[in-house]
């Protein structure tokens, strides 16, 4: 059966050029947008013949050419069922002589045949097909880009985040993911990184942060080309976003200080990253696959004296002179959090022994104090009553879980016992004058 076709028709209309125009500087590739513009066509083919089966769109994106080819059966005069898929035999001869029943026509379609009405919405449909591949590709962009670091544009401070402008893209900074001590204005250039990357409402949405540790990570790798090539590893880092971060890095070179390369001479790599993060005070720490040393390295800047590990429960008491006590324990508990959240064991601070100072066991306190508590004090490793003494009701409080009432009954009994033993140490020595 022979198949010929007919002369190509020049169809750049006013609808294709206006169609070009729309999209010429969009950012799509020619192949995508072939395959867009087809579908368009097949669209507005079948609401106009209700099939486009019969029917080519052949795309030329670089000439900006769209042509329709329609292809029909020659049958005979007067046995014309569908006009959409065939076509009587003398108007085939119009069209060539050699024509004969049997044939297929393939013809061009004059886009001017679909009407205003169809180009309208053809044009409607492309625009919103465009649309569509644009949020895909921001989309695809920024997921390529997850867990990297961006420098935007304060475009509109809001009561809970602030938008960010990226490349003409809208980039969401929440409340939780800004550092306590942000202040920004709009017009500000930020650097944050990318957290979560999604669609919602049909719309690509990419929040960023200045809170995740893995922002401090990525500033760390800028800073030190040691890291970036590999030589310095990063093993873990925990945060509190603006007042203090703890970072373990470790090296497999021997040559090689990871913490000295990671501060840097004088501070000098280290010193941008804390001006970025709102003077954020970073502890570089030796990491360790020994826990105990591990652990004393992680409550830096306390210098530990000992520790006892129970692996078992993964808990660790560590001992410290009576100076080294607040800076392990931090403002706010905020450096055994984090030595904690570090290192993975939960961290007991207590004051180391002078063996020169008296002390009572808390057993001998079991006619004034009820048993149970005083086990309960044991459990977490309070066997003394100077143990006790040298700690404050809420740090008790959040080792035993008492109640802070019951802990200063307690503590006062056992001021009491001390106050004791000085009165009588005190008219031992009158006596003795």
């Amino acid at each position: 059966m022979a198949k010929k076709k007919t002369a190509v028709q020049d169809s750049k209309s006013i609808m294709i050029d206006v169609l070009l125009e729309f999209i010429r500087d969009k950012n799509i590739d020619n192949a995508t947008l072939t395959g867009v513009l087809e579908d368009v066509f097949r669209s507005m083919i079948r609401k106009k013949y209700h099939s486009d089966s019969n029917y080519n769109v052949i795309v030329n994106v670089n000439k900006g050419d769209i042509q329709i080819f329609r292809d029909r059966v020659v049958v005979e005069d007067g046995e014309v069922e569908d006009e959409s898929t065939q076509i009587p035999l003398s108007e085939a001869l119009k069209i060539d002589e050699d024509f004969a029943p049997g044939d297929e026509v393939s013809e061009a379609v004059d886009i001017k045949e679909f009407g205003r009405r169809l180009v309208l919405s053809a044009k409607q449909l492309l625009t919103q097909r465009i649309k569509d591949l644009e949020k895909s590709n921001v989309y695809e962009t920024y997921k390529a880009q997850l867990h990297q670091i961006i420098i935007g544009e304060v475009y509109q401070i809001w009561r809970n985040e602030i938008l960010v402008m990226h490349n003409g893209n809208e980039l969401i900074l929440p409340k939780e993911h800004q550092i306590p001590k942000d202040k920004y204005n709009k017009g500000d250039t930020i650097k944050a990184l990318i957290v979560d990357v999604k669609m919602k409402n049909s719309s690509p949405y990419i929040v960023i942060s200045r809170t995740s540790p893995i922002f401090l990570e990525r500033l760390m790798e800028q800073e030190v080309p040691e890291i970036l090539d590999g030589l310095i590893t990063i093993k873990s880092i925990v945060r509190e976003p603006g007042e203090r971060a703890k970072v373990a890095v470790e090296s497999y070179d021997d040559r090689i200080d990871p913490v000295g390369s990671c501060v840097g001479m004088k501070g000098s790599r280290i010193h941008g990253i804390v001006k970025e993060l709102r003077n954020e005070n970073i502890d570089v720490i030796n990491y360790s696959s020994n826990p105990q040393l591990f652990v004393e390295r992680a409550l830096t800047p306390a210098k530990a004296s000992y520790s006892i590990i129970d692996e078992k429960n993964r808990q660790i008491s560590v001992y410290f002179k009576p100076d080294q006590i607040s800076l392990a324990i931090g403002k706010g508990g905020i450096n055994i959090k984090l030595a904690s959240k570090l290192t993975g064991y939960t961290i007991d601070v207590f004051r180391e022994p002078d063996p020169n100072e008296e002390d009572v066991d808390l057993d001998e306190f079991k006619d004034e104090i009820e048993e149970w508590i005083i086990e309960t004090f044991k459990e977490v490793g309070f066997d003394t009553a100077k143990s006790l003494l040298n700690l404050s009701v809420e740090e008790i409080h959040r080792r035993t879980e008492l109640d802070k009432d019951l802990i200063r009954q307690v503590l006062e009994i056992l001021e009491a016992e001390f106050e004791e033993d000085n009165s009588e140490q005190l008219n031992e020595e009158d006596f003795e004058n």
